[in-house]
């Protein structure tokens, strides 16, 4: 023990090569120690050094990757909700289109209608008047005789005669 308390004490002895023992010479120990406790590290903290920078690389990106994912679901839903709004407005649009249509269709229908019905009434009258002509010229034909034919065609012609003059 006392060789192990002398080492620590001298500091300016070293020890003769091929002995084991202390060296307290801090000023040239610590550089050697220094370079093999950093070589160990670097040999095998590399992989340790590598992983952490590594890991902290991977929650950089997966930060990046969660912002980038929020963004696009923020994007996703405006598109959804943008989208359900044109739909409506769609839906709107050909809703207020087929009421259009709806009602024109239905102009269309009222006015065939009343158009059929003035052809019908238009029709109803000209079979009435042919009938009743019908029938005043039978009842004429069967109470004329020629002589009074003569005298209703003659004063048929002196009255159409004074309309003229009364026109002139």
């Amino acid at each position: 023990m006392k060789n192990v308390t002398d080492s620590f004490v001298s500091l300016g002895n070293w020890p003769s090569a091929g002995s084991f023992g202390f060296n307290t010479d801090i000023l040239a120990t610590n550089p050697i120690n220094l370079s093999v406790v950093l070589g160990v590290l670097i040999f095998f903290g590399k992989g340790v050094c590598a992983s952490c920078l590594l890991r902290g690389g991977a929650i950089e990106q997966l930060e990046k990757a969660r912002a980038r994912l929020r963004k696009v679901e923020m994007e996703a839903e405006q598109f959804r909700v943008n989208g359900y709004s044109e739909i409506e407005q769609e839906k709107l649009n050909l809703i207020n289109s087929t009421y259009k249509t709806l009602e024109q269709l239905e102009n269309y229908k009222n006015e065939t209608i009343h158009f059929e019905q003035q052809r019908t009434i238009n029709q109803v009258r000209q079979r009435i008047f042919q009938q009743a002509l019908q029938g005043a010229l039978g009842t004429l034909n069967s109470c004329l005789n020629n002589e009074l034919h003569l005298r209703t065609i003659s004063a048929n012609i002196d009255m159409f005669g004074a309309m003229k003059e009364i026109t002139d």
